[in-house]
């Protein structure tokens, strides 16, 4: 009876109410008496009369809707749009959805779809998301029953909106059949599935007749769903399979020159998109024979193109190694080195042809990367880039052939004393960048490499230093970081990150120094406008000039474009933006705390940290209430927890626990989600640390977490000196550590009466000595850097109303 009364209580929350009845009837026959039998009964009677209304009445609607639709007598355009905008709308909730599907709704979508009406196909698609989220079954059928060819025909259409939500069809597909394929529920027939449907998207890649806009949104499909998620994840069978599928067909749409006879349909970000999935599925090889799999297949497809299709074929040889080097440069690098490729490319950067000139000094631009190549570039090509920027009458070549320079000239980096031109130079290549950026003549596609040829000439800080004095340059640049081309988004967050300089730079070892001298080898060099008073002011001009909402827009981006390396660059801007605390509240008023949450969640470990650690700061000296406003604020707990893992620095380690102090201090629901993040034993571990500064945060955080009802808990187990530790700290000679450990104490007493008996019992064992324990001594500095530990504590208490929060 117990079993059968369970299982109608599954049943009943699965939906299936008629089963759930029968049980529960069974259960009565069973035991007649009893009264739970008779009232789960009794409701289970109302709830399945409630649905079969519901039912009834959704079955009218849809019939109604479809009817509308698909009358062609009905000649209403307002009355055709709310029916189809009403059946979006059903299909959105699990009844509605059902019922369309039960009441043959998928031939009459596909009728919908066979209108060629753009708002027939768009409702269509649309109604076909609702039945297919989250729903394995459903899609499993439907999938059966519109088949891959016609889904992938309907994506590759030339209206825009169709293709996309097309493409967010197939996103959900794919997402139902992987949780089936996760769940191992009938693994085999989702993974088939699953090829069956990639298999198409590649096809689409290489069809002539499909559009540009349907091989982007292609793509970016096969972006999202191919690689694996996380390293973790140790099934990489897909990326192999499409590897060796499809790596010449995407080589196919990055190989393509726009304007050439026969050349597949593209937009401006098609070969972008092309780079990014042929780097995500290098980065998601596991070994050096899948690596070594991939640059043969890449080899093999410029050898066919190089070989033997005389001019043509060179020229999308050429392409395919530009393609590679903004993707996995490996391989990239690999492709460059074979007969006749860098020979090709400088004689063709001397063509008359604008194509030709083009797709050359792109190649050339892309290939200076490596030092060993830049160095070769400098000795053959300069020379040649200088006479196509001098006298070549186009704005797009001679851009092109600036940036080649300006890559050129910063081969030294920031090393001051590596200079690869002669002095003025760099200054002059900047000062023609900005003034191309500026002038709103050209087409955005052309002055994007301006912001090229400024990422590379930024490296110098004099070049800094002019940069942010101009306004206008600084505004055109911000202007182009929130158009449509997103191609330049890395680009634009290298250069902020140069006039920031938030580049990882470490402090050399002075013993080290003495003996590089004394070998006499190279010792790079800071620029004396490097120093931290300089970056400052820079910084404080970017925010003037509004940075910010150029960084938001950034990230809100969903195009390719915005990869997990120039989520990292902008991450690492969001940090020095906000290294002082009186620029923290025009951060936020300008939109960066929303941004940054999404940057701690996604990207690269480092990138993360970075976001984690900016949030970390605004919390410190910011109300949080007010910097993350409604559910916000809870979504920015999990990154400041992340800052307490033992990788991070110490200074990571402070900051996180003073944020999380204050957060704490808030309110319940707050501390309750801090406990689920499991962070009360990391604040406990560091209860214990060494540096004096890491102690007396965690041992503030925890002063505020002692609210909750299961912190107190773990202070009241018998087995445990967390009660011993809070005494023995309230002894301390540091007055903040007294403090919190006392304001621990205090709220502990005043909650739990049993805990005043037990502070007697576990200090028993120590000795007096005049009033004050000394159980740990005083100890060294350790982790924090002590120039930053002072300003970080002066900063911690909040907000401009006085007192502590744990107070």
């Amino acid at each position: 009876m117990k079993a059968l009364f369970r299982r109608s209580q599954a049943l009943q929350k699965l939906g299936r109410l008629d089963q759930a009845v029968s049980d529960l009837q069974r259960c009565v026959s069973l035991e007649p008496k009893n009264k739970a039998f008779q009232e789960a009964l009794r409701a289970l009677g109302s709830s399945m009369h409630e649905k079969m209304k519901t039912m009834s009445c959704t079955d009218s609607k849809v019939a109604q809707m479809f009817q509308i639709l698909l009358d062609p007598e009905e000649k209403d355009a307002d009355k055709k749009q709310k029916a189809a905008q009403n059946l979006i709308v059903l299909a959105r909730e699990e009844a509605g959805a059902e019922k369309i599907f039960q009441s043959d709704g998928v031939r009459l979508l596909m009728q919908l779809l066979d209108t060629v009406k753009a708002d027939l196909m768009l409702a269509a698609l649309r109604t076909l998301v609702g039945l297919c989220s989250g729903h394995r079954s459903r899609t499993m059928a439907i999938l059966a029953e519109l088949g891959a060819p016609r889904l992938s025909a309907v994506l590759g259409v030339e209206h825009e909106q169709v293709s996309l939500a097309a493409c967010n069809l197939l996103h959900v597909m794919f997402d139902s059949l992987k949780e089936g394929l996760q769940k191992d529920f009938r693994g085999k027939e989702d993974a088939v599935d699953l090829k069956l449907l990639i298999k198409h998207l590649l096809e689409l890649l290489a069809l002539e007749g499909a559009s540009a806009h349907g091989r982007d949104n292609a793509l970016n499909l096969l972006i999202k769903v191919v690689p694996r998620k996380s390293p973790k994840e140790t099934n990489n069978s897909m990326s192999l399979w499409v590897i060796d599928q499809g790596l010449k067909k995407i080589l196919e749409v990055g190989s393509t020159v726009c304007g050439t006879p026969g050349s597949l349909p593209v937009t401006e970000n098609s070969r972008m998109s092309a780079s990014v999935l042929l780097s995500k599925l290098y980065d998601d090889l596991k070994c050096d024979a899948e690596r070594e799999n991939f640059h043969h297949l890449c080899e093999d497809y410029v050898r066919s193109w190089f070989e033997g299709h005389e001019l043509a074929g060179k020229l999308r040889a050429i392409q395919t190694v530009s393609c590679l080097l903004q993707g996995p440069s490996d391989a990239g690098n690999r492709v460059l080195e074979l007969e006749g490729i860098m020979d090709s490319v400088l004689s063709l950067c001397a063509s008359v042809c604008e194509a030709h000139q083009l797709v050359a000094v792109e190649a050339l631009i892309h290939a200076a990367d490596k030092a060993k190549r830049a160095s070769f570039i400098t000795a053959n090509g300069v020379s040649l880039l200088k006479e196509i920027y001098k006298h070549s009458e186009r704005d797009s070549i001679r851009i092109r052939a600036l940036v080649g320079l300006c890559k050129l000239g910063s081969a030294g980096g920031t090393d001051f004393s590596m200079k690869q031109f002669a002095e003025g130079s760099t200054m002059k290549l900047a000062k023609q960048c900005r003034k191309w950026l500026c002038n709103e003549t050209i087409d955005a596609g052309t002055r994007r490499w301006a912001v090229e040829g400024l990422a590379y000439l930024t490296f110098d800080a004099d070049v800094k230093e002019e940069f942010v004095e101009d306004k206008a340059a600084m505004q055109a640049m911000f202007h182009l970081a929130k158009s449509e081309d997103r191609s330049v988004l890395y680009a634009v967050a290298s250069t902020l990150v140069n006039c920031t300089n938030s580049y990882d730079h470490e402090e050399p070892d002075p013993q080290m120094l003495e003996l590089a001298k004394y070998a006499k080898q190279h010792i790079p060099e800071q620029h004396p406008k490097d120093k931290p008073d300089f970056v400052k002011r820079r910084v404080r001009k970017l925010l003037t000039a509004g940075v910010v909402s150029a960084l938001a827009c950034m990230v809100k981006s969903e195009n390719p474009a915005l990869t997990n390396s120039c989520r990292e660059l902008i991450s690492r801007v969001f940090l020095a933006l906000v290294e002082e605390a009186e620029d923290r509240g025009g951060v936020v008023a300008q939109g960066g705390g929303k941004a940054l949450i999404p940057l701690s969640l996604e990207g690269t470990e480092v990138g993360q940290t970075k976001a984690a650690q900016a949030l970390a700061k605004i919390t410190i000296t910011s109300n949080p209430e007010m910097a993350f406003p409604g559910e916000r604020i809870y979504e920015v707990v999990r990154p400041l927890v992340s800052l307490l893992h033992l990788q991070r620095t110490g200074l990571e380690n402070f900051e996180g626990l003073m944020a999380l102090t204050n957060l704490a201090g808030i309110s319940e629901r707050l501390r309750q989600k801090i406990l689920k993040e499991k962070a009360v034993p990391m604040i406990e571990g560091y209860m214990f640390e060494e540096h004096e500064l890491i102690r007396l945060a965690a041992t503030e955080c925890m002063c505020n977490m002692a609210m909750s009802k299961e912190v107190q808990e773990l202070f009241l187990a018998e087995d445990s000196d967390r009660l011993k530790l809070m005494v023995l700290y309230s002894g301390e000679e540091d007055e903040k550590l007294r403090r919190a450990a006392s304001g621990t104490l205090a709220m502990l007493t005043a909650l739990h009466p049993a805990i005043c008996k037990r502070i007697p019992q576990v200090v028993s064992a120590w000795q007096w000595g005049g009033g004050t324990w000394h159980p740990l001594g005083q100890h060294p500095v350790s982790h924090i850097p002590s120039h930053s530990c002072p300003g970080a504590v002066s900063q911690c208490w909040p907000w401009e109303m006085g007192e502590p929060i744990l107070t």
